[in-house]
């Protein structure tokens, strides 16, 4: 029988895994403790509910991708660059997902926010709290972008320009799940562009 450390991040792995690829509601108990390799008798010692878990997916997967996302906001170029590259990783990842499997996988956080959170007051809040979050860290590269003159005062603020680019990055994601086309992805940058009042060069 695995350590319990090990049986809990067994299931919040294969929690992460199944979260991402399909509907929570048709995610059992069983089938978690199956993929982790955890006797099933044995899940309400590691998390009291299935909600627990999911909460605890969730902050993995948050902490799994913030450090991403502070790595391309906080790397070298300027913030147009910056945001440039996060916009690619992400789409990246939905093109990576659909070589792999056959089906773009979305947004974990995204999916659920969509199928639980008008059930689930918890992972409402804990979903929530996490758009904060992304909203926050461009929010905050924006803000210094308009400081140091590289983007001109916005029209909405920097918080809500953070909030529209954040809204169409997820929104834009999910477009992709739906259409399981990757490129659907495509126009965010040119959008994003717009939103900060600026234009996409002219193609050479």
């Amino acid at each position: 029988m695995p350590r319990s450390s090990d049986g809990r991040e067994r299931l919040i792995e294969a929690g992460v895994e199944l979260f991402s690829q399909r509907p929570y509601g048709s995610i059992g108990v069983a089938e978690l403790c199956a993929r982790a390799g955890v006797n099933k008798g044995s899940f309400y010692y590691f998390f009291p509910s299935k909600e627990a878990l999911a909460l605890a997916v969730i902050d993995r997967h948050w902490s799994w991708q913030k450090g991403v996302w502070t790595g391309i906001l906080d790397g070298p170029g300027t913030l147009l660059e910056r945001l440039r590259g996060l916009f690619d990783a992400t789409a990246q990842m939905q093109v990576d997902a659909l070589t792999g499997t056959g089906w773009v996988a979305g947004c974990l956080f995204g999916n659920l926010a969509l199928e639980v959170s008008s059930q689930n007051e918890p992972v409402r809040l804990r979903l929530q709290e996490i758009f904060d979050e992304q909203i926050e860290m461009i929010a905050a590269r924006l803000a210094a972008a308009v400081e140091s003159g590289d983007v001109q005062p916005l029209a909405d603020g920097v918080d809500g320009a953070a909030k529209a680019i954040v809204a169409q990055l997820e929104g834009l994601v999910l477009f992709a799940k739906v259409f399981n086309d990757p490129s659907q992805l495509d126009t965010l940058w040119r959008n994003s562009l717009a939103l900060l009042g600026l234009t996409a060069p002219a193609a050479a």
